[in-house]
């Protein structure tokens, strides 16, 4: 089992994972990197502190379940792996290179600790449908939780609201939605594309009970978790309004780095910023 961290350790991982998911992508040449970043500090806290599993017993039958339907942001989901024990953290520099167990989206059968493969949006929801539902019919006794991240253009995908209406209709309240709230995708900012809100009152009329938090606070997400698991009789959605491309002051709210990632001398700038936490912390040498 993975201890859980303090509220500063957590702040730390996130920030070492920001590094880790810089480094994977400039090794790569391809891949996202908005998404990844503003999405470390709800894969942090998820990974470091609410989620019960056992990196060295994968299958641990009574393990909680995490999700990643927007599959383009897998490295966020690689680097907590690798910090949790679930592999040796050099291997993330194999990201998307040819015969890796890393692959660009997560693929389930090839690494161990993965639970779904994910690629074609939307159907990261239907999936956390058909465990809940087995789960159910399979008697489990104690209550196994399953989070599953989601991005907030992946909604623009019909399927997701068919998932919706189903885990309504069936109540499946072990359900915890996260949606990624940081309004781009990968042709503009998701209001100008293909407008969502109110998105709340949308979720809400599908039958579930949603929490608006800031995504880039960690003790708000935990907090966050922790409400969702006293609702009865209904699936939760976080809706976690995040920076895109968090922690690099280049990349942040700027749509044009959803899908690509950094050369070399843009990764050198954004791991400087994050070491330095923005200018706030100066080394001796500078």
């Amino acid at each position: 089992m993975v201890t859980k961290l303090s509220l500063d350790a957590l702040e730390k991982k996130a920030n070492d994972i920001r590094e880790d998911i810089i480094r994977m992508l400039e090794e790569a040449g391809s891949g996202h990197s908005a998404g990844p970043l503003g999405l470390a500090d709800i894969v942090t806290a998820l990974y470091f502190n609410v989620m019960d599993y056992d990196p060295k017993n994968p299958d641990w039958p009574e393990r909680d379940i995490f999700l990643m339907s927007n599959g383009h942001c897998v490295p966020v989901q690689y680097a907590a792996m690798a910090h949790a024990g679930f592999f040796d953290r050099k291997e993330l520099m194999t990201l998307r290179k040819y015969g890796s167990r890393l692959q660009g989206h997560p693929e389930r059968t090839k690494l161990s600790g993965l639970e779904n493969t994910s690629g074609p949006l939307g159907c990261g929801l239907s999936q956390a449908c058909g465990m809940a539902l087995a789960m159910r019919m399979d008697h489990v006794e104690r209550k196994r939780w399953i989070y599953v991240v989601m991005g907030d253009g992946e909604q623009d995908e019909g399927n997701v609201w068919e998932a919706a209406m189903l885990a309504g209709k069936y109540k499946l309240s072990n359900i915890i939605a996260i949606t990624d709230r940081n309004n781009i995708q990968i042709d503009g900012p998701t209001e100008e594309i293909m407008p969502l809100e109110d998105l709340k009152a949308k979720w809400e009329a599908f039958g579930w009970h949603v929490i608006e938090i800031d995504g880039n606070n960690i003790e708000s997400v935990i907090d966050a978790c922790s409400m969702a698991k006293a609702i009865e009789n209904k699936p939760v959605m976080l809706i976690a309004h995040t920076v895109p491309g968090k922690g690099v002051e280049f990349m942040e709210y700027d749509f044009t780095w959803h899908g690509k990632p950094p050369n070399r001398e843009e990764a050198k700038k954004a791991l400087h910023e994050l070491r330095t936490l923005g200018g706030k912390i100066r080394g001796e040498h500078e």
